[in-house]
């Protein structure tokens, strides 16, 4: 039957091919030659759509911040944040924001299915507000050598789990995003294979740190960042973090994400993030940290091992960092 809604742990603190030094180098002159610099470029934040509805959901913010989640770094600055982007389905530059804005967040449903007691489709709006939000501060660690730290706000993914009710066969979750090459342009390109998914065991599913995001920066979650629900997967490499979520299905053969399937010796399913395993184009011992142009070491499992390496024990034969 299907039915639709429509209404200290102790730390303290997607994505292609990196993005050449001397490329950003050069833009970066460019912009100072020009007076910028590259604040400067950042400094205007996208506008919404003309004659785009306000969210109905901003409301629920600002979300309870969770204080269990705290960070050592500054958080990047929104005009930042929202101008550097991967988001494929609407081109392969990271100034994505403005073209972005043509995603149509409103209706949304999600339809959670595959071994659950019962499938159904929810309306976002209805599931934002069926499980309380908070305010989580959180590292993200792209597989491109570049890292940000963002104020997302959400809920946990158990808890989402908890409301699919899954079978006991079920070993993994499937996510899977739009497909609408109207929509999103990106999506006519043959070379990738829409729509975009991701998965991850239930064992990953189940930690605290898994989070699904509603909003960021104290209001609803921006397009470009994947509104109006995407995953946050801290401890990987971004491109596991899935934007603008249509369907979520427990399953039991581990899925295939979009950028494995493309090319599975760079972009595999485990991605954690570890200093000590290059990708096979570039290092991965520092990062580029957007908001200050300063390379920091990175940090085994993003700086979240406590919480999460024991999900990997035992799978020593499994290539667990890329």
């Amino acid at each position: 039957m299907t039915f639709s809604i429509h209404r200290r742990p102790s730390w303290a603190i997607s994505e292609a091919q990196a993005t050449p030094e001397a490329a950003f180098l050069n833009r970066r002159a460019l912009l100072a030659a020009m007076g910028l610099g590259i604040v400067g470029a950042a400094s205007a934040l996208p506008s919404p759509v003309r004659g785009e509805e306000a969210d109905p959901t901003a409301d629920l913010y600002p979300a309870r911040k969770n204080e269990a989640y705290k960070l050592d770094r500054d958080l990047t600055p929104e005009k930042i944040n929202a101008n550097y982007n991967n988001f494929y389905e609407y081109g392969t530059y990271k100034e994505i924001a403005e073209a972005a804005q043509a995603l149509k967040t409103r209706p949304w449903d999600i339809e959670i299915g595959g071994l659950v007691e019962q499938p159904f489709t929810i309306g976002f709006d209805d599931l934002v507000r069926r499980i309380p939000l908070e305010t989580r501060l959180y590292r993200h660690r792209c597989v491109e050598a570049w890292s940000m730290t963002i104020p997302w706000s959400g809920f946990p993914l158990k808890a989402l789990v908890a409301l699919a009710k899954p079978q006991a066969s079920a070993t993994y979750i499937r996510f899977e995003t739009f497909l609408d090459p109207e929509m999103a342009p990106g999506q006519a390109n043959f070379l990738y294979p829409w729509p975009y998914v991701e998965g991850v065991t239930m064992a990953e599913a189940g930690n605290d740190l898994a989070f699904l995001v509603t909003g960021a920066y104290d209001k609803p979650v921006a397009k470009q960042h994947g509104a109006p629900l995407r995953l946050a997967l801290p401890w990987k490499y971004g491109f596991k973090s899935i934007k603008s979520i249509r369907k979520i299905e427990f399953v039991e053969e581990r899925p295939v994400g979009l950028w494995e399937a493309i090319q599975p010796q760079e972009y595999g399913f485990w991605a954690n993030v570890n200093p000590e395993v290059s990708h096979p184009r570039w290092s991965q011992a520092m990062e580029r940290v957007l908001h200050t142009g300063e390379y920091v070491p990175t940090l085994i499992y993003n700086g979240y091992g406590d919480q999460v390496e024991g999900l990997y024990a035992g799978l020593g034969d499994e290539k667990l960092f890329m």
